[in-house]
């Protein structure tokens, strides 16, 4: 991965007269909307925690993946998933890319695959359905993501953005969004982009809870976008 210096990324956005489009406000009540939210989410599906934590467990490797993402006002954080991987799938990604242009040029796109040699069997079941990403939750309640927002970026990600990742720095990134529910992974960058705009322009707690409804029925549908 490369590194990045995203420290002075807000600040930047700052100097520039580039302000987040909510009023603190409306930062506070997302926040105060957030913690109530995951943790009630987190004591309901506790036994289903349980349950999708040994079904990892019943392949080689570790039942949680952290990775680390650019977050609100450029920090860094592990965003945490259930394993969906076998252990060595970055060789497995890197020999794949290297002799599959179909692949290579996948990946350039959209940094995932259809078709990912990489991803275990109940792996494949936890991102069909987004399941692997319930462990966000905990990311929620330390303050690192939301339940509705951006998607969480990877460093290497961030030239791709260019002058519009001062917008994506204002707000924490999110479980969900605009961009998710709207083709979700096979979205380009140009549409991220402007789903990340419009959300920060047309914020309200009823567009949240719109968006949470409108998750679960993405996630159920037959067409659904993950993988």
């Amino acid at each position: 991965m490369t590194d990045v210096n995203t420290s002075h990324v807000f600040e930047a956005s700052l100097d520039r007269g580039v302000v987040p489009a909510t009023t603190t406000g409306a930062r506070i009540f997302k926040r105060a909307f957030d913690i109530v939210g995951a943790t009630t989410l987190l004591l309901l599906l506790s036994p289903i925690f349980l349950i999708l934590g040994l079904c990892v467990a019943t392949t080689k490797g570790p039942i949680f993946y952290g990775h680390e993402r650019l977050g609100y006002r450029g920090n860094r954080f592990k965003c945490y998933k259930f394993r969906s991987m076998v252990p060595n799938a970055d060789k497995l990604l890197k020999d794949l890319l290297a002799r599959d242009a179909e692949a290579r040029a996948e990946w350039e796109q959209f940094e995932k695959l259809r078709k990912d040699p990489r991803i275990t069997g109940i792996g494949r079941i936890l991102r069909k359905t987004s399941l692997d990403e319930l462990p966000q939750l905990w990311n929620v309640l330390c303050g690192d993501m939301s339940l509705v927002g951006p998607r969480p970026m990877a460093l290497h990600e961030t030239s791709r953005w260019g002058a519009s990742l001062v917008e994506y720095t204002s707000l924490r990134p999110g479980i969900t969004g605009l961009w998710q529910i709207n083709g979700r992974t096979d979205s380009e960058y140009d549409s991220r982009i402007a789903f990340n705009r419009t959300y920060l322009e047309s914020w309200t707690p009823l567009l949240d809870l719109k968006l949470l409804f409108q998750t679960v029925r993405v996630v159920f549908s037959p067409n659904s976008g993950a993988y």
